[in-house]
């Protein structure tokens, strides 16, 4: 056993693992394709301002969970990612897309990085793919990301999600809340928590975010932002609403939905999982038509996305039972050596197979023939190639079938043609 391990809140994902990851990936790369969505990818760390206008500084990830380094002499802070739609809206701002065209589909897999205390589904490395449409933000594009994300869901399997989604209004709207939200808690100053009392002057809406369960009723007894939107607010959530329902997509709404990030105005929406318990949360998001100007732009940049978190998605399909049948891809062949003087050859004719196209494992380490038959099983491959004296002289080999136990001999010819037949489907295309 080594002496080093992980570092606390990271973790090492094996190639069954590795299998699920690339499953959920592949299903989040086809549908983003189909919505129109391209990929981008933006570094893992930004200035560390980016992140504190952008997400706002009376966030617990600005103000607790950030790691923050000087990589130079030159005394100016960076920050590893603590979330992607900062970055993404700072690469479309810094590249003037915008003069390009005027509407955006952008999507990502990518790491990031907070110090959060680890747990099932939480750790201080974690992975997240979501999409953000950047250059509009009606409600039919608030819709089609969240059509887009569930889309998501359902092609993976998921059952029994719940959708929250809330309006939290404009910046009039929330002015006013603002102050009725202030009024109602300044009475319980007393019992609120250090992080309550905080958040009182600097941002009272985020009181209705805290996990405290002293302050739950409390928080239940405050005003509604819904009663303190404008006729224009309320008109936008209502189609927003009204696209979801025609799309059969079921929700919930919940008032005292807020989410973490300072950026959010109007839709707000969550997706939670009954199976995760207390953390329940799968993904969410939301539109922030702000986000752009708190970022130096001259002007508004009307934008929305989802962020899903991977490694709770990946418990949730545990727990549902999705995940038994995605298994690492197995080689279709496994090349036998019978005699180790034609290693080489054996090793030529592995090289031939790879290049058709068809995953080939052979042995590198010089076990006996019965040994490299069962690890022929043990990683379940599809045939035996054997190997032996009279395939070298006369150019035919004995190819097994080790589901069926049938065996042939054949010329290398042959034997690549048999073994394209059941590895179309999955074949490496070179």
């Amino acid at each position: 056993m080594s002496q080093y391990q992980a570092v606390k809140g990271t973790k090492d994902i094996f190639p069954e693992e590795v299998a699920q990851w690339k499953y959920v990936e592949g299903i989040v790369h086809t549908l983003a394709s189909l919505y129109g969505f391209s990929e981008i990818r933006t570094p893992v760390f930004e200035y560390t301002e980016l992140f504190q206008r952008g997400i706002g500084l009376t966030t617990d990830i600005v103000g607790k969970e950030m790691f923050s380094f000087q990589p130079d002499t030159k005394g100016r802070s960076v920050t590893l990612r603590p979330e992607m739609t900062a970055g993404v809206m700072r690469a479309a701002l810094q590249y003037n897309l915008f003069s390009l065209a005027p509407v955006h589909k952008l999507y990502y897999i990518g790491e990031l990085f907070r110090k959060e205390r680890p747990q099932a589904g939480r750790q201080r490395q974690f992975s997240q793919f979501g999409a953000e449409l950047l250059g509009v933000s009606s409600p039919a594009a608030v819709a089609e990301v969240i059509t887009l994300m569930m889309q998501v869901f359902e092609s993976l399997g998921l059952k029994e999600l719940k959708l929250r989604i809330n309006t939290l209004g404009d910046t009039e709207d929330r002015v006013r809340y603002r102050e009725a939200l202030q009024s109602y808690f300044v009475p319980f100053y007393e019992i609120l928590d250090e992080a309550s009392r905080e958040r009182l002057e600097k941002n009272p809406l985020r009181i209705l975010d805290s996990k405290n369960p002293v302050l739950q009723e409390l928080v239940a007894g405050a005003p509604r932002l819904y009663d303190y939107l404008n006729d224009s607010s309320l008109r936008d959530f209502e189609k927003v609403l009204f696209y979801l329902a025609e799309r059969n997509i079921a929700y919930d709404i919940d008032h005292r939905l807020v989410r973490g990030l300072d950026y959010y105005s109007h839709t707000a929406f969550e997706v939670t999982s009954s199976v995760l318990g207390a953390q329940d949360a799968i993904g969410g998001g939301g539109r922030y038509d702000g986000l752009a100007r708190e970022l130096g732009s001259s002007s508004d940049v009307p934008a929305s996305g989802f962020a899903v978190g991977m490694e709770r998605l990946l418990i949730t399909m545990e727990k549902q039972g999705l995940l038994t049948t995605i298994n690492p891809l197995r080689p279709l062949v496994y090349v036998v050596v019978q005699q180790q003087e034609l290693v080489d050859h054996a090793l030529t004719i592995a090289w031939r197979l790879r290049k058709a196209g068809i995953r080939t494992e052979i042995d590198l380490v010089a076990r006996s023939m019965k040994s490299q038959m069962r690890e022929a099983n043990r990683i379940r491959a599809s045939y035996a190639l054997f190997i032996g004296k009279t395939e070298y002289t006369t150019g035919s080999y004995a190819l097994k079938n080790l589901l069926t136990s049938e065996q042939t001999t054949l010329s290398l010819e042959d034997v690549l043609q048999v073994l394209h037949q059941p590895a179309t489907k999955e074949r490496i295309n070179l």
